[in-house]
């Protein structure tokens, strides 16, 4: 094959993945506005979560992703909140992306290494920090092109009903399964508060959806691999030889 016929090969391989990826894209965010408002249920008991309930019992679209960890799961909720999002390619290609959608301006300032330090940074709350979960949230008006996060007292959030915002919702959370075995769970939860953020919040929501999602499941490997890295097995105990 000629240096040419190869270069159009490769531009032709190219030119047809990109197409398979806009039309996965396209069809990802096509059922995101179709399903908007028709969240899914917790599948089982292990994936509901009462005190995120208590901050949002109803919402119009939810997240939720896990892993499997082979460490504690104090270990692994640590892990989550060290973890530096910028440290991946996934997540600053969606960044980068939704810059480019919405012209939107990066802040000048880097946020803070780590998840939750950087959420904090920018303006979302604590709304319960027990045992295994944490449980953060904002509100917003996320189609704007440089959103502004607003945190809320967590007596406040529930009942929070301004017009012309969105109130989302994130845990991190890490249940045991043992004790040097445990499961990483991430769950997101957003409701508009009137009509009018909600039929925008649907139209953004269609376009960033896939990209969230992405975010979402990008987070699972590294606090997986981090939170194993962490963890030391205690070894055999020491049996102490005594001399006749």
């Amino acid at each position: 094959m000629t240096t040419r016929a190869a270069l159009k090969t490769t531009t032709a391989c190219l030119a047809g993945g990109a197409a398979l990826a806009g039309l996965g894209y396209a069809a990802y965010a096509a059922a995101a506005w179709t399903h908007y408002g028709h969240p899914a249920r917790a599948r089982g008991a292990d994936e509901e979560d009462p005190l995120l309930d208590g901050f949002m019992p109803l919402y119009d679209i939810v997240e939720r992703h896990h892993v499997h960890v082979d460490a504690p799961a104090a270990l692994a909720l640590e892990a989550a909140r060290a973890l530096d999002a910028q440290d991946s390619c996934v997540i600053r290609a969606v960044f980068k992306g939704r810059e480019l959608m919405f012209r939107s301006e990066r802040d000048a300032a880097p946020p803070p290494k780590g998840l939750l330090a950087g959420a904090l940074a920018i303006g979302w709350g604590v709304l319960a920090d027990k045992d295994h979960e944490i449980v953060l949230g904002a509100v917003t008006r996320p189609w704007e092109a440089n959103p502004v996060f607003r945190d809320l007292l967590p007596r406040d959030f529930a009942g929070f009903t301004e017009p012309g915002y969105v109130k989302i919702a994130f845990t991190l959370r890490a249940d045991p399964i043992d004790e040097v075995r445990s499961i990483f769970r991430s769950e997101t939860r957003a409701i508009a508060t009137d009509m009018e953020a909600r039929a925008r919040f649907r139209n953004y929501w269609a376009l960033v959806s896939p990209g969230v999602a992405l975010i979402r499941r990008a987070m699972l490997a590294p606090v997986k691999a981090n939170a194993e890295r962490l963890f030391v097995p205690a070894g055999p105990a020491l049996e102490t030889v005594v001399s006749e």
